[in-house]
C-alpha cells in the first residue's frame, strides 16, 4: 500500500467508520477535560497564548533568603495571610500553590496549616522560616494590581514558560481550530461506530486547558485518517496522528510530550483504539530552558511533519509475519514471553472472538494481549501488558 505525503493527502469527508477492538485506551485527556472549570477552557492557542503570555509579562522572578520573608496576618484582611519580602514593605499575597511550596520548604504541614486561623497560621510558619536552614528560594511574582506569590522554587530552578510550550505548537498547528491539519479532536458515535472529525469546538469539546499553575493541550489530525490494512470484514483500519503536552512554570509538573495513533475520541475525551504511544519528559533543572530547545520542540515539529509510512509498515509486517499455527505454537510463544497459563488462555479465547479464528501473527497477539489490558483494574499490570503488545511490535521494525 503506498502512502500518500502529507502534504498531498485529501482530508475526509465526513465521518468515518472505526474498530476500536485494538489498541489501547488512555484517559489522560478525559482527566483533564473533567476537572477544569470553564475558566481553564480555550477554544483555540491563539486565545490559549494570549492568556498565559499575559501573565508571564506581569511577572519577575528574584532569590532571596528564606528566613528573611517575613509573615503576617493584616488586619484589614484577618482571614488571610501576606509576605513581607526583603527590601519592600508591601506586603505579597501566596496563592495557594505557593503557600504549599513555601510550607514544604520548612516542613511544615501545608494541609494543617490551612485549617488554623491566619494568625495561628502565621505564627507557625514564621516559626518554620527562622529555624529553618537558611537557604536562598526562587520566587516568582506577578503585579496585576495585587502583588501575588505564584511560586517558591529552589535557587536553581529552570523555568520553561507555559507560553513557550503553546508557541511552539502554534507554529506548526496554527490556532489549533482546523486552519492546518492539527485540531481540537471531533467525536466517536458510538452507535454508528464512526469518528466525525468535524465538530465545533465548544467550552465542552475542546482540549486546550490552563490554570494559574499548569497548561495542558491535546491536539489530533483526525481530517487524514491513515489506512493501516484492513480489518477481517474488508473494510480499512484507519487511524490518526495525536499528542498532548504539558507544563507548568510554578513547579507543580514537569515539561511533557506524548505521541501516539489512535482510531476515535469520544464525548469525554478518552482516547481509543491507541497505538505506538511514545513519551518524553523534562524536569524544570537548572538547564530545563536549553533542554526544551534541543529535544522537546524539534520533536514536536519532526511529529508533525513525519510520514507515517514506518507505522503504517510495521503494521502490515506484523500482520504477515506468522507466528504460530497449531495451538501448542500459541501457548509456546505467549508462555516464552512471560504470560501465565491463564493469561495466555484468555488472550487466545479474545482473538478467537474478535477475530473468528485462533491468533498466526504477531500483529494477532498483540491485539490479544491489548484486549486483555484492557480488562485489567489495575493501572500497573496494565501498563504492563500494553509495554509488551508494544515490545512485539518494535522488534519487527
Amino acid at each position: 500500500m503506498n502512502v500518500p505525503a502529507l502534504s498531498a493527502a485529501r482530508p475526509a469527508s465526513g465521518a468515518y467508520a472505526v474498530n476500536l477492538s485494538r489498541g489501547s485506551s488512555n484517559s489522560r485527556v478525559s482527566s483533564e477535560w473533567f476537572s477544569r472549570p470553564d475558566d481553564e477552557r480555550f477554544l483555540s492557542l491563539d486565545d490559549l497564548y494570549k492568556s498565559v503570555h499575559a501573565r508571564s509579562k506581569t511577572s519577575h522572578t528574584r532569590i532571596v533568603e528564606s528566613r528573611a520573608i517575613r509573615v503576617e496576618a493584616r488586619r484589614d484582611t484577618p482571614d488571610r495571610l501576606a509576605l513581607i519580602l526583603p527590601d519592600s514593605d508591601m506586603p505579597v499575597a501566596p496563592t495557594n500553590w505557593s503557600f504549599g511550596q513555601l510550607c514544604s520548604i520548612v516542613g511544615a504541614p501545608a494541609s494543617y496549616l490551612r485549617d488554623l486561623p491566619a494568625p495561628l497560621a502565621g505564627i507557625n510558619l514564621q516559626h518554620g522560616l527562622l529555624n529553618h536552614r537558611g537557604e536562598q528560594v526562587k520566587l516568582l511574582q506577578t503585579d496585576t494590581g495585587r502583588t501575588e506569590l505564584r511560586a517558591v522554587t529552589g535557587p536553581d530552578y529552570g523555568r520553561i514558560w507555559d507560553h513557550e510550550l503553546v508557541a511552539a505548537v502554534m507554529r506548526f498547528a496554527g490556532s489549533g481550530t482546523g486552519d492546518t491539519r492539527w485540531k481540537v479532536p471531533g467525536v466517536l458515535d458510538w452507535g454508528a461506530m464512526r469518528h466525525n472529525p468535524y465538530v465545533d469546538v465548544t467550552r465542552d469539546t475542546t482540549t486546550l486547558f490552563a490554570s494559574d499553575r499548569d497548561v495542558f493541550l491535546f491536539l489530533v489530525d483526525d481530517t487524514h485518517p491513515i489506512e493501516a490494512g484492513r480489518l477481517p470484514n474488508g473494510d480499512p483500519d484507519l487511524f490518526f496522528r495525536g499528542f498532548y503536552c504539558w507544563n507548568s512554570e510554578v513547579g507543580a509538573k514537569t515539561l511533557g510530550i506524548a505521541t501516539f495513533y489512535l482510531r476515535a475520541v469520544c464525548a469525554n475525551r478518552i482516547l481509543w483504539g491507541v497505538e505506538h504511544f511514545e513519551e518524553i519528559k523534562i524536569r524544570h533543572s537548572k538547564f530545563a530552558a536549553g533542554r526544551f530547545a534541543q529535544q522537546a520542540e524539534p520533536a514536536l515539529e519532526h511529529y508533525a511533519d513525519a510520514s507515517p509510512s514506518r507505522f503504517v509498515d510495521g503494521i502490515r509486517t506484523a500482520r504477515e509475519r506468522i507466528v504460530a499455527r497449531k495451538d501448542e505454537d500459541r501457548e509456546d510463544f505467549l508462555r516464552a514471553r512471560g504470560f501465565s497459563k491463564a493469561e495466555t488462555a484468555k488472550i487466545i479465547e479474545t482473538v478467537l472472538a474478535e477475530e473468528g479464528r485462533p491468533p498466526e501473527s504477531v500483529f494477532d497477539f498483540v491485539n490479544g494481549i491489548t484486549a486483555l489490558a484492557r480488562s485489567k483494574t489495575q493501572q500497573d499490570r496494565r501498563l504492563d501488558l500494553e509495554t509488551k503488545a508494544r515490545g512485539l511490535l518494535e522488534r519487527l521494525n
